[in-house]
């Protein structure tokens, strides 16, 4: 037999595919839906014999459409890593929290994985159900993602490997959602219909630890400390405490302690929840605000001895006096005590927040739901908060913000100045710094360094630094002189030698 050519070869087979897809036409028509699916079923099982590969499918909405699935968008975000590198055919989408375009997988497209010498390979696929005639509402789309894998693999793919895709998913949506800042509102204005209690805004503060006026040995503490607990899950879940570090931030105003907060969520990426206990109703409402916290994030309290009266409760009472006349005066005050509470009460919009409610809050049950979470009070005279509520395992660490050092303005006169070398007024800016009397807060040291016109420079803002430092140093001076002339002006021989001796100081 003489051989067919090539052109009848390709012939034949075309006649061949085109009669068979004519006959798979037939029976898709006029075959009835249950005996193609039984057919169908008994055919994957067949070929699931010889077949040595298993596929599971990921959808993107399970059960209930009005919420996508959390293992589908951790799956999409581990493969918009991997995949970007490999994949062909890719799509550009910015979600609702994310900062910056994300890439995926397109429609189809198929990528490979390797997870300790296994090989996986990631398709992304969709299945669109047909709209009924009449219908207003177009084609469904179902999409998923299918990975295959050898069945050999089976354990190691089902209890490590998927878990390794959901994690390392969580962890890269969270380096890529938009950080919020939150806060609370009275709670008598609540809408009915609302479904959270915290309202917020974007957070895009630029403070970091750089450009904080702080001596570097500190500054280094903070930094490692703060790193340390947010890679500690493993270590708290082991000695049987919740995921969460408090920290006060204690010192006079102007020193920082904003600005360190927000350093802190920058380098963790955390969110920020600002609580006003004065707009909270009662230890109940807390609760509930600190339940719709999310993990990463900071819990912030600041002036908490000024937000409610919480500070001093649990202080003995100063022994009673003898005298009537003081036994009638605390019954009077007692009196006005009772009517104030008694309008306080009539008040729907008074917080009723108690510091054992404020406690609880801390480091309560209630406290563990979410984990990982900072709670950071901030306080300019710690020493009228109760001890009960800054004691350790409460506020873990206490930080004090003081005033501005030398090493701490070079870092502001980088920062405003773009002065990094020694500058010849530098050493008159040390030694007024260094004096025992000059306190100057890092507000008032960045105030005087901000440019205030095109035509300053940096002499001139130097300058203006040092008339600052000189000003402070001679108040001090002289509100020391006259407690010393006022202590030393009515003690006989010994206070009249202590004035002249003042006097020969300072005059």
């Amino acid at each position: 037999m003489v051989p067919p050519t090539m052109t009848e070869m390709w012939t034949t087979m075309g006649s061949t595919l085109a009669s068979f897809m004519f006959i798979w036409a037939i029976i898709r028509q006029y075959c009835p839906y249950e005996v193609r699916r039984y057919f169908e079923k008994y055919t994957n099982r067949i070929m699931g014999c010889f077949y040595p590969y298993i596929k599971i499918s990921i959808h993107e909405f399970t059960g209930d459409r009005l919420k996508r699935s959390e293992a589908y968008a951790a799956v999409e975000a581990y493969l918009s890593v991997n995949s970007s590198k490999t994949a062909k055919r890719l799509k550009a989408e910015m979600t609702r929290d994310s900062n910056n375009l994300v890439l995926s997988m397109d429609e189809y497209e198929r990528v490979t994985d390797e997870f300790r010498g296994a090989k996986i390979w990631w398709v992304s696929s969709k299945v669109v159900s047909p709209s009924r005639p009449m219908s207003y509402y177009p084609e469904q789309e179902k999409r998923y993602y299918r990975l295959t894998f050898h069945k050999r693999y089976r354990e190691m793919i089902t209890e490590k490997y998927l878990e390794h895709v959901v994690r390392e998913g969580k962890e890269i949506r969270m380096r890529n959602r938009q950080r919020k800042l939150y806060t609370n509102s009275p709670g008598y204005k609540w809408p009915s219909f609302k479904q959270t209690m915290w309202s917020h805004i974007v957070f895009e503060h630029p403070a970091t630890f750089e450009t904080m006026a702080l001596e570097p040995e500190k500054k280094q503490e903070i930094i490692e400390d703060l790193l340390t607990f947010s890679k500690s899950k493993d270590f708290y879940a082991r000695i049987g405490k919740a995921w969460k570090r408090g920290y006060l931030l204690y010192g006079p105003p102007g020193t920082g302690k904003s600005t360190m907060i927000a350093a802190m969520a920058n380098l963790l990426n955390y969110d920020v929840y600002d609580l006003e206990l004065t707009a909270v109703k009662d230890n109940t409402e807390l609760r509930k605000l600190l339940i719709e916290t999310t993990s990463k994030s900071i819990i912030v309290i600041e002036d908490i001895d000024c937000s409610l009266d919480l500070t001093g409760q649990r202080k003995k009472k100063a022994e009673k006096s003898s005298s009537d006349d003081e036994i009638e005066k605390e019954k009077s005050d007692k009196e006005i005590s009772r009517k104030e509470a008694k309008e306080d009460s009539n008040n729907s919009s008074s917080s009723k927040v108690t510091l054992s409610g404020l406690l609880n809050f801390i480091d309560g049950l209630w406290s563990a739901c979410g984990g990982e979470r900072l709670i950071v009070f901030t306080t300019n005279y710690v020493e009228k908060l109760d001890p009960a509520l800054i004691r350790r395992g409460r506020m873990d660490k206490h930080i004090e913000l003081s005033y501005c050092s030398f090493k701490g303005f070079k870092v502001l006169a980088k920062n405003y100045l773009r002065v990094e070398d020694h500058h010849p007024m530098f050493d008159t800016i040390q030694r007024l710094m260094e004096e025992e009397d000059t306190n100057i807060t890092p507000a008032d040291v960045a105030e005087n360094l901000m440019p205030k016109s095109p035509s300053d420079d940096a002499e001139k803002c130097l300058t203006s630094l040092i008339q600052a430092l000189q000003e402070t140093k001679d108040e001090a001076a002289k509100r020391k002189a006259e407690e010393l002339k006022k202590d030393g002006g009515g003690g006989g021989d010994d206070d009249d030698d202590e004035h002249e001796l003042v006097k020969g100081k300072y005059c």
